[in-house]
């Protein structure tokens, strides 16, 4: 079982994983700091002051915290803007598989069966 457990670790996607989950973590920290520090203070300029993370109302003993909301949003878009531009640069920088080639199409493949029926 330990040999398996190695092997399981020993694989490049099981490692590629890890550090991507630590530079996710990392990067996380960074937006969260983006938003909170510049992002929302701009925003606030804009709209006249406003800050989004004192938004909510209460119903009972229950408080919904409206503005919480809204920065979690605004940092799920800018971290997805983020990975889309990733892997938009990474898709330009990688080498362009070639296309399987072309088999025979299905005009090509009735013809046949037209010529073999017809012996």
């Amino acid at each position: 079982m330990i040999n398996e457990f190695k092997a399981f670790i020993a694989k490049g996607n099981v490692i590629d994983l890890a550090v991507g989950i630590i530079i996710g973590a990392a990067f996380t920290a960074i937006v969260t700091s983006l938003v909170d520090d510049l992002v929302n203070p701009l925003i606030g300029m804009i709209v006249g002051g406003i800050d989004f993370s004192s938004w909510g109302f209460s119903i009972g003993d229950a408080k919904f915290n409206i503005g919480n909301f809204i920065n979690a949003v605004i940092k799920f878009l800018i971290i997805a803007w983020v990975v889309f531009l990733l892997v938009k640069g990474v898709n330009k920088i990688a080498p362009k598989k070639e296309a399987p080639p072309a088999g025979p199409t299905e005009l090509d493949v009735l013809k046949e069966i037209l010529v073999a029926v017809k012996k």
